[in-house]
Protein backbone atom coordinates (compact mmCIF):
# COMPACT_ATOMS: atom_id res chain seq x y z
CA UNK A 1 0.00 0.00 0.00
CA UNK A 2 1.54 3.34 -1.06
CA UNK A 3 1.61 6.29 1.30
CA UNK A 4 0.73 9.70 -0.13
CA UNK A 5 2.98 12.44 1.19
CA UNK A 6 1.51 15.78 2.18
CA UNK A 7 2.74 18.77 0.20
CA UNK A 8 4.16 20.15 3.48
CA UNK A 9 6.34 17.02 3.83
CA UNK A 10 9.98 18.04 3.08
CA UNK A 11 10.24 15.01 0.76
CA UNK A 12 7.23 16.03 -1.34
CA UNK A 13 8.09 17.33 -4.85
CA UNK A 14 6.19 20.59 -4.18
CA UNK A 15 7.63 21.25 -0.69
CA UNK A 16 10.10 23.89 -1.91
CA UNK A 17 7.47 25.56 -4.10
CA UNK A 18 5.09 25.84 -1.13
CA UNK A 19 7.80 26.95 1.31
CA UNK A 20 8.65 29.98 -0.86
CA UNK A 21 5.08 31.29 -1.15
CA UNK A 22 2.46 32.89 1.07
CA UNK A 23 -0.79 31.73 -0.53
CA UNK A 24 -2.72 34.31 1.44
CA UNK A 25 -0.89 37.02 -0.52
CA UNK A 26 -0.19 35.49 -3.94
CA UNK A 27 -2.66 34.39 -6.60
CA UNK A 28 -0.38 31.57 -7.69
CA UNK A 29 -1.89 28.07 -7.60
CA UNK A 30 -1.62 26.16 -4.34
CA UNK A 31 -1.26 22.90 -6.23
CA UNK A 32 -3.77 20.70 -7.97
CA UNK A 33 -3.86 17.57 -10.05
CA UNK A 34 -3.70 17.25 -13.81
CA UNK A 35 -6.49 16.41 -16.18
CA UNK A 36 -4.93 13.35 -17.82
CA UNK A 37 -4.12 13.09 -21.50
CA UNK A 38 -0.79 13.84 -23.13
CA UNK A 39 1.83 15.57 -20.96
CA UNK A 40 1.68 19.33 -21.33
CA UNK A 41 4.29 22.06 -21.43
CA UNK A 42 4.10 25.78 -20.86
CA UNK A 43 6.49 28.67 -21.46
CA UNK A 44 5.76 31.72 -19.34
CA UNK A 45 7.40 35.11 -19.60
CA UNK A 46 8.12 36.41 -16.12
CA UNK A 47 8.94 40.09 -15.60
CA UNK A 48 10.51 39.67 -12.16
CA UNK A 49 13.74 41.19 -10.78
CA UNK A 50 15.22 40.00 -14.07
CA UNK A 51 13.07 39.36 -17.13
CA UNK A 52 13.17 35.70 -18.14
CA UNK A 53 11.18 32.85 -19.65
CA UNK A 54 10.07 29.92 -17.47
CA UNK A 55 10.14 26.62 -19.36
CA UNK A 56 8.00 23.89 -17.76
CA UNK A 57 7.46 20.23 -18.73
CA UNK A 58 4.81 18.04 -17.12
CA UNK A 59 6.42 14.90 -15.71
CA UNK A 60 5.88 12.69 -12.67
CA UNK A 61 2.88 14.69 -11.44
CA UNK A 62 4.60 18.11 -11.43
CA UNK A 63 5.96 20.72 -13.82
CA UNK A 64 9.73 20.31 -14.10
CA UNK A 65 10.94 23.90 -14.43
CA UNK A 66 13.86 25.91 -15.76
CA UNK A 67 14.43 29.68 -15.93
CA UNK A 68 15.67 30.54 -19.43
CA UNK A 69 16.97 34.16 -19.44
CA UNK A 70 16.92 34.61 -23.24
CA UNK A 71 13.97 32.28 -23.85
CA UNK A 72 13.66 29.13 -25.98
CA UNK A 73 14.79 29.62 -29.55
CA UNK A 74 13.62 28.18 -32.86
CA UNK A 75 17.21 28.47 -34.18
CA UNK A 76 19.36 25.31 -33.74
CA UNK A 77 22.48 27.51 -33.58
CA UNK A 78 21.30 29.13 -30.33
CA UNK A 79 22.36 27.55 -27.05
CA UNK A 80 20.06 28.86 -24.34
CA UNK A 81 21.14 28.75 -20.71
CA UNK A 82 18.45 27.03 -18.59
CA UNK A 83 18.72 27.22 -14.81
CA UNK A 84 16.66 24.61 -12.92
CA UNK A 85 14.08 25.93 -10.46
CA UNK A 86 11.76 24.15 -8.03
CA UNK A 87 9.05 21.84 -9.35
CA UNK A 88 5.72 23.64 -9.83
CA UNK A 89 2.19 22.22 -9.51
CA UNK A 90 0.43 21.15 -12.69
CA UNK A 91 -2.16 23.93 -12.41
CA UNK A 92 0.64 26.51 -12.66
CA UNK A 93 0.46 25.99 -16.43
CA UNK A 94 -2.74 28.08 -16.30
CA UNK A 95 -1.26 30.93 -14.25
CA UNK A 96 -1.17 34.37 -15.84
CA UNK A 97 -1.20 37.52 -13.72
CA UNK A 98 0.86 39.60 -11.33
CA UNK A 99 2.64 38.24 -8.27
CA UNK A 100 2.41 40.88 -5.53
CA UNK A 101 5.38 42.96 -4.40
CA UNK A 102 7.20 41.45 -1.47
CA UNK A 103 6.37 37.91 -2.61
CA UNK A 104 8.83 35.41 -4.04
CA UNK A 105 9.07 36.03 -7.80
CA UNK A 106 7.15 39.33 -7.62
CA UNK A 107 6.24 40.55 -11.10
CA UNK A 108 3.97 39.89 -14.05
CA UNK A 109 3.60 36.53 -15.80
CA UNK A 110 2.06 35.69 -19.19
CA UNK A 111 1.67 32.34 -20.92
CA UNK A 112 3.79 32.79 -24.05
CA UNK A 113 3.35 29.26 -25.39
CA UNK A 114 1.70 25.99 -24.42
CA UNK A 115 0.93 22.59 -25.84
CA UNK A 116 1.83 18.94 -25.46
CA UNK A 117 5.19 17.21 -25.51
CA UNK A 118 6.70 13.74 -25.56
CA UNK A 119 10.05 12.23 -24.72
CA UNK A 120 11.95 11.05 -27.80
CA UNK A 121 14.63 8.86 -26.22
CA UNK A 122 15.08 7.06 -22.92
CA UNK A 123 12.95 5.04 -20.55
CA UNK A 124 11.73 7.80 -18.25
CA UNK A 125 11.99 11.56 -17.77
CA UNK A 126 13.42 11.08 -14.28
CA UNK A 127 16.22 8.81 -15.62
CA UNK A 128 16.99 11.18 -18.49
CA UNK A 129 17.25 14.17 -16.16
CA UNK A 130 19.39 12.20 -13.70
CA UNK A 131 21.73 11.32 -16.56
CA UNK A 132 21.83 14.93 -17.74
CA UNK A 133 20.19 14.73 -21.17
CA UNK A 134 16.51 14.85 -22.17
CA UNK A 135 15.44 14.68 -25.83
CA UNK A 136 11.85 15.65 -26.54
CA UNK A 137 9.42 17.06 -29.08
CA UNK A 138 7.04 19.98 -28.52
CA UNK A 139 3.63 20.48 -30.13
CA UNK A 140 2.87 24.04 -29.13
CA UNK A 141 1.37 27.13 -30.72
CA UNK A 142 4.80 28.71 -31.23
CA UNK A 143 7.38 26.02 -30.45
CA UNK A 144 7.29 22.78 -32.41
CA UNK A 145 9.59 19.89 -33.18
CA UNK A 146 12.62 18.47 -31.44
CA UNK A 147 14.53 20.03 -28.55
CA UNK A 148 17.07 18.83 -26.01
CA UNK A 149 18.00 19.81 -22.48
CA UNK A 150 21.61 18.96 -21.63
CA UNK A 151 23.25 19.48 -18.25
CA UNK A 152 26.72 21.01 -18.45
CA UNK A 153 27.32 21.86 -14.82
CA UNK A 154 26.32 19.96 -11.67
CA UNK A 155 26.13 20.80 -8.00
CA UNK A 156 24.94 24.00 -6.35
CA UNK A 157 25.24 25.89 -9.64
CA UNK A 158 23.59 23.21 -11.79
CA UNK A 159 22.93 24.53 -15.28
CA UNK A 160 21.53 23.17 -18.52
CA UNK A 161 21.42 24.15 -22.19
CA UNK A 162 18.11 24.20 -24.10
CA UNK A 163 18.75 23.61 -27.81
CA UNK A 164 16.42 23.33 -30.81
CA UNK A 165 17.01 20.35 -33.06
CA UNK A 166 17.65 21.01 -36.74
CA UNK A 167 14.36 19.72 -38.16
CA UNK A 168 11.45 20.89 -40.30
CA UNK A 169 10.29 23.25 -37.52
CA UNK A 170 13.65 25.01 -37.12
CA UNK A 171 13.97 28.63 -38.23
CA UNK A 172 16.26 31.60 -37.75
CA UNK A 173 13.53 33.62 -36.00
CA UNK A 174 15.03 32.91 -32.58
CA UNK A 175 13.02 34.37 -29.68
CA UNK A 176 10.78 37.46 -29.65
CA UNK A 177 11.34 40.55 -27.51
CA UNK A 178 9.59 39.54 -24.26
CA UNK A 179 8.20 43.05 -23.71
CA UNK A 180 6.40 42.92 -27.07
CA UNK A 181 5.44 39.24 -26.96
CA UNK A 182 1.78 38.35 -26.51
CA UNK A 183 0.05 35.74 -24.41
CA UNK A 184 -0.95 32.55 -26.21
CA UNK A 185 -4.15 32.57 -24.12
CA UNK A 186 -5.33 36.18 -24.14
CA UNK A 187 -3.23 38.01 -26.72
CA UNK A 188 -2.17 40.50 -24.03
CA UNK A 189 1.37 41.82 -23.42
CA UNK A 190 3.07 41.86 -20.02
CA UNK A 191 2.23 45.54 -19.71
CA UNK A 192 -1.45 44.96 -20.47
CA UNK A 193 -1.64 42.19 -17.86
CA UNK A 194 0.15 44.35 -15.31
CA UNK A 195 -2.13 47.35 -15.78
CA UNK A 196 -5.33 45.29 -15.83
CA UNK A 197 -4.78 44.28 -12.19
Amino acid sequence: MSVQRKTSDPGHPLAEYRRKRDFGRTGEPHGGSGDGGDPRFVVQIHDATRMHFDFRLEADGVLKSWAVPKGPSTDPHDRRLAMPTEDHPLDYRDFEGTIAKGQYGAGTVIIWDEGTWHQQKGSSVADALARGHLSFALRGRKLRGGYALTRFRQGGDEAWLLIKRDDAHASDHGTPDPRRARSARTGRTLRQVETSG
